[in-house]
Order: structure tokens, then sequence, then C-alpha cells
């Protein structure tokens, strides 16, 4: 019987494994517990079996990536940009990857700035684009990162660790978003498998969710913005690890949470945000939001008609402005808060209103230490919020009313009220009315002054302004004054005074007043 020790006979015929302290005997070679499984090969695409064609690339990526390769650089084209393009889209943003380090990508680029540091990497700034190249990274060890069951113990603040093309593949968030692109072969690599993701539309995180969304949780905002912008279902492990570990996502740091959820209207505000509520991060993200949706019906909340009003009118100009995309998001509460104070016979505030609610509902959750969301965007929001209410009254040729119309964010208020309308399927008479007012309303009117830079429909910004404004107003443009013509009889004498050489000053004090040409001051004796 074998005590706890090795027992066998020569290679090749069986050999006995004891485990010490359990009395089992395995009838396995001992290589089985010491082999590594290696990592399987890259799926490479040629040229032809793929769509990706030099013409889709921005010639400034183009530009990085031919300098890097020219230099003895290794250049990848990655992320986004490869995906959009096998899906026949047309990519946003172009990113670079390489092994030159960020110090080599400076030395190569003047026009390069190093930034980040979470993650260090060159901006190289064109005049119409800018191109973020950063250097192969990789997973730090497992000596470097231990989890100790608490929560935030794998988020990393550092992520600067240099590696290999596939160690950086390895380390990116989903298998879509690992695909490379080699400027020298025209070659598409895949380490992940995000080939065969794209082909069945399932979005798959790299490695074990549970630990990937940990390490930086703003991959679950991804996870929702990446589904809804692609048309992708999230797999089944990555939703259930998003479940798990929603909580996590308040480590992040604020501005990066504020521009995520940004982001998130422009891949579609109905769908993303209804997500973002299934998957339990709104109530950690927007938490009054998240109480608004479920006291209003869940699904059935007025919210989603709101939002999917707002997509419909993607293409316009003023879809795109931010403040009137948080304004439809805050507005059924607003509305709530104006109908509950006119219920208890209180005429509110409405400026009042809107503050408040855009500080509770939207700054409070994003404000840090050291960031809070820009005070001019808040601003915007509270104001187009508060005109909604002026929306219910018909439109009046009032001066105070006509300088409304001026304002930057009037234009995105006019919007709001009509995607309200139209979620409501209400009468758009009302709409419309207001919208020929807004047309037939003069248009600010140029005034001449001193420094020519005030606009008479603007409101002045202080008590300063508006008064010298006003006496602008009163004083009317200043009459030019045409130049005289110079008098035939002083001609001359204007010529010679011009051809006269001019005196030096002497400066220097009183010392020499009285000094003649030869140099010897008047007051000084004469020698004989």
């Amino acid at each position: 019987m074998p005590n706890g020790r090795d027992s066998g006979t020569l290679a090749g015929e069986p050999y006995l494994f004891g485990i010490p302290g359990t009395g089992v005997l395995l009838h396995s070679p001992p290589m089985f517990f010491f082999t590594k499984k290696k990592n399987p090969e890259p799926v490479v695409l040629s040229r032809s079996e793929h769509n990706i064609s030099r013409q889709n690339i921005a010639p400034e990526a183009l530009n990085v990536l031919y300098r890097l390769s020219d230099s003895g650089f290794v250049s990848y084209l990655v992320g986004g940009s490869v995906r959009d393009m096998l899906l026949d889209r047309i990519p946003k943003d172009f990113d670079v990857a390489t092994d030159a380090q960020p110090r080599q990508i400076k030395k190569l680029f003047r026009n390069a700035h190093l930034i980040g540091r979470r993650f260090r990497l060159a901006l190289v700034c064109f005049k119409d684009r800018q191109i973020e190249t950063s250097t192969f990274r990789r997973e730090p060890d497992p000596t470097e990162a231990e989890d100790d069951g608490r929560p935030g113990a794998l988020y990393r603040d550092e992520d600067n660790l240099f590696g290999t093309p596939e160690q950086d593949a390895q380390r990116r968030d989903f298998t879509v978003n690992g695909l490379f692109y080699d400027i020298k072969t025209f070659a598409v690599i895949d380490y992940v498998g995000g080939l065969g993701d794209l082909r069945r539309k399932i979005l798959r995180s790299i490695g074990d969710p549970n630990v990937r969304f940990r390490e930086d949780p703003v991959r679950m905002m991804r996870a929702v913005r990446f589904a809804t912008k692609l048309g992708f279902d999230i797999h089944r492990d990555s939703e259930k690890a998003i479940l798990r570990h929603h909580a996590e996502i308040v480590n992040a740091s604020p501005p990066r949470l504020f521009e995520e959820v940004t982001r998130l209207f422009g891949a579609g505000a109905a769908k993303a945000f209804s997500l973002l509520f299934e998957l339990r991060l709104m109530g950690d993200l927007l938490p009054a939001v998240q109480a608004y949706i479920k006291a209003s019906g869940g699904s059935r909340s007025p919210l989603w008609p709101l939002l999917s009003a707002l997509d419909a009118h993607a293409d316009l100009p003023s879809a795109e402005d931010p403040a009137l995309r948080f304004a439809a998001l805050l507005y059924p509460i607003y509305f709530d808060r104006i109908r509950a104070l006119r219920k208890d016979g209180v005429e509110p505030d409405a400026e009042t209103v809107a503050a408040d609610l855009v500080g509770n509902a939207l700054v409070n959750p994003f404000v840090a230490r050291t960031w809070c969301p820009p005070r001019s965007l808040c601003e915007d929001i509270a104001h187009i919020l508060a005109m909604q209410t002026r929306f219910d009254s018909r439109p009046a040729s009032a001066p105070r009313r006509a300088r409304q119309m001026w304002r930057d964010w009037f234009s995105s208020a006019l919007l709001l009220y009509r995607l309200r309308t139209e979620a409501a399927q209400g009468d758009l008479s009302d709409v419309e009315a207001w919208e020929a007012f807004a047309k037939s309303a003069a248009a600010p009117v140029r005034v001449q002054s001193s420094d020519d830079v005030f606009l008479a429909g603007r409101l002045p910004r202080n008590p300063a302004e508006k008064q010298r404004m006003e006496q602008q107003r009163r004083r009317g443009p200043k009459p030019q004054r045409q130049p005289e013509a110079p008098d035939a009889s002083e001609g001359s004498e204007s010529d010679s005074s011009q051809d006269r050489p001019r005196r030096r000053r002497r400066r220097g004090g009183r010392r020499h007043r009285g000094r003649r040409e030869g140099g010897a001051p008047e007051s000084a004796p004469q020698t004989p």
C-alpha cells in the first residue's frame, strides 16, 4: 500500500500517484498535473477574406500607422474601428496599438501629447482629428492583484504594464473589440474569438466577467452602450455578472461615469436606459430617475415614449444638444413635481423647481471632491425645463418673452415641447404656433460700438454691462470721421518736417541736462 508517496514502475507502464493524507491512487501520468494549456493560434483573415479597405481609414490614422511601421515598430489598428468596418459601419474614431512605448511615440510625432494616469497613452493631434496611440499592455500577475472579497478590491487605478499583441487583446473588454488590423499585411488578427461573436451578434466579455467588471466597473456601462448601438445580445454570463456586481459601479471615477451616461443617448436613448434599468445600474447612477420609473409603472412609464420621440428626431442638429437630452430624461419628474405643487394650491416657481431637480437628480450622484458636472450644462437643463411651463400659454409679443428666443437653449426647449407633445399624442397646434412665432421674431441686430462686440438681443451679464449697452442704444451708431485733406500752403512745411531728423531724447536725469557737445557740464569750472 502506498504511504502518501509516489509509487510505480519503469516509464511506459502504469504510474500510481498517491495524494498524501487521502489514500487515493490515481492511474495517471504525473505530466497530467504539470502540463500548461497552450493558447490557441489566432485566427487570421487575409485581405481577400474581409471587407476592410484603406479607403475607409482616416488619412491621419494611416499616417500614424505607416510612420510607426517604417520606424521598425509593430502597428495595428485596434478597437471599435476594426469592429465597425467589419460590420460595414462608418467608424467615428480610430485607435492605434503599437509596441513602441509612449516616450518613443512622442519622439516620432511632434504633435503627440502624453495623457492619462491609469492608462498612459499618446494623443497624436491633427487639424481635424486625434489618434489615440497606446502601447501593447498585459494583465497583472496574480500576485499583483489579490481579491480579498471586499467591494472594489479588484479595481485598478493603473494599467501601464507593457506586453505583447496577444496579451493586449486578452486584456480588452469584449471579444468584438479585441480585433487587430495589420497595416503591413492588411490582415485581420483575432486572438479572442471576436469574429465568431460578430457573426452571432453576441457581446461577450473577455475572460471571467465577474473579475473583469470588478477590475473596471465602467465596462458594465460599455456593455449596455455597445449592445444598444450594435443591436447585439449581452452574453448570459456577462449579464449575470452585471446583476451580481452592479453596485461596484460607484467605484469608478465620476467624470468617466458621467461621460458614459452622456454617450448612452447617442446609442439609442429609449433602449439604452431601459437596459440600464433592467440591469439595476440606474439605481446606482440615477436614483431619482429609478424611483420615478418604479413609481410610474416600470415598463409603462411615460419616460419611455419621450425617449423614443427623442430617438426619432436624432438627425436634427438640436437633438444632439446634451442639455436637451438630459432635460428629456428629467422632464417627467419635473412635470410630476409641478403638478403636485399646483394640486396643493401653490403656484410653483418654475426656475426653482427645475434647479432643485437638476441638482438632486444629476449633480449630486456625480459630484466628487475635485469634479462636478459642468455648471453651464446644468443651467441650460434648468432653463429648458422651466421653459416648458411657459409653453402652456399662447405666445405673446412681449419684449421679455421675445428676448428668451435669442437664448442659445431656446431651440432645444422648443424641440422638447414638440417631443413631449408627440409622446403624449397631443395636439401640435400650440407647438406650431410657438415655432411660427419664433421664426417671425426679430433676430439680434449688431450695434456699432467702440469695440463692436455687443448684440442688441443679448441679455447683459452684469449691471455694468447693462448700463453700457443702454448708453450705446441711446447714442446710436458713432459717426465715421472723414480724414481732412492737407492744405497746399502747409504741404511744404509738413514735408520739410518729415525730412527733418528726429531729435533723440536723452534719459538719465539731472546730470545730462547741462552737458554740452564736448561732454563737460556747464556748471563745471573751466580749467585754464
